[in-house]
This record gives C-alpha cells, sequence and structure tokens, in this order.
C-alpha cells in the first residue's frame, strides 16, 4: 500500500469514497499491506476493479489541480479568484500567498451562505494533498469552478516566488 500512495497519493481518499477503506481505524490499512491482502478482507474486491477506480480517480484529480504558473498568470490578468488557504494559522501566518484567505469555520459559513457558486476557487495547503479533500467538499455543496494548487504553497514558493520561505512539518510518531 506505501507504494500504492508513493504514486497515486489520492488513493486513499478513492478508496474510501467507493468502498469505505482507509478512512477511519476501524477500516484503515498498513502501508506494508498488499493491495490484494486489503481487496481480500475487504469482501473480496475484485483487484483489477479497484486498480481501475484509483487510476480514474486520479485522473479526475488531475483535472482538478492548477498548476502554480497558470495561477500566477490569471492573477497577474487580474482575474477574480477567490483563493483559500486550508493549513494551519501558524503556517498562514508564517507564509502565504497575497490574496488568500485562512479557512476558518467562521470562513466556511460565509462562503457557503454568500459566495458565488459559479466564481473561480483555488485552495491550496502545504503540499497539494489536503487541499483535495477540501475541494471535493466545495463541490459537493454546489461550487462548480473549483480547483485546488498543484503542489499547494510549497511549489509556488518553487515555481512561482522564491522569497517565500520553503518549510517541512515535523510528523508526530506514535
Amino acid at each position: 500500500m506505501g507504494e500504492l500512495l508513493r504514486h497515486f497519493p489520492g488513493a486513499q481518499r478513492a478508496l474510501f469514497r467507493r468502498y469505505h477503506i482507509g478512512g477511519c481505524s476501524s477500516c484503515g490499512f498498513n502501508v506494508d499491506e498488499t493491495l490484494a491482502g486489503v481487496c481480500s478482507r475487504n469482501d473480496h474486491l475484485p483487484v483489477d476493479e479497484v486498480i481501475q477506480h484509483i487510476v480514474e480517480s486520479y485522473s479526475a484529480e488531475r483535472t482538478m489541480q492548477i498548476e502554480p504558473h497558470d495561477l500566477l498568470e490569471k492573477l497577474k490578468n487580474g482575474e477574480r479568484i477567490n483563493l483559500l488557504d486550508v493549513r494551519t494559522r501558524e503556517e498562514f501566518d508564517a507564509v502565504k500567498i497575497d490574496g488568500a484567505k485562512l479557512f476558518t469555520q467562521e470562513l466556511m459559513e460565509e462562503i457557503l451562505g454568500n459566495w458565488s457558486r459559479q466564481d473561480p476557487l483555488v485552495i491550496y495547503d502545504h503540499t497539494g494533498t489536503k487541499s483535495l479533500d477540501a475541494a471535493a467538499y466545495f463541490q459537493g455543496h454546489g461550487f462548480e469552478n473549483v480547483k485546488v494548487l498543484r503542489g499547494g504553497i510549497d511549489a509556488w514558493s518553487m515555481e512561482v516566488d522564491r522569497s517565500l520561505p520553503r518549510y517541512h512539518l515535523e510528523h508526530a510518531t506514535t
């Protein structure tokens, strides 16, 4: 599973969405398991079908992404784009894209209640993985023009604005 997740970072999202696998401790899997083993202990799912779903989901997620330079061009051209940062307040305070708003509970209520569902909405996080969940959430609430910044602010700071500091998150181990 570890190798699968390296090649298809959204595989866990895809597995949970269709098969309810990997979203919580009761349906989770270990990175050292094989996909065949996970399929076997989950109602003997057909491995080929699961692989096809993961590949299709990956392709669909790629269409939801916007490249850092493409976003820069749109911003330079004066396009009205709502930039939504779904990182922590500490990350946001440390480094952000000009014009971005930090996603908070209050802002979520404002967005769902008052923002146009046709206006462009670009969501970003640190590396571009968790923002896909947020994009799916907004699409599920009728937002029609949602994109995710490919590679997150990390890619933005490497490819667009090298003056922004890069950082690495320390993951707690249990």
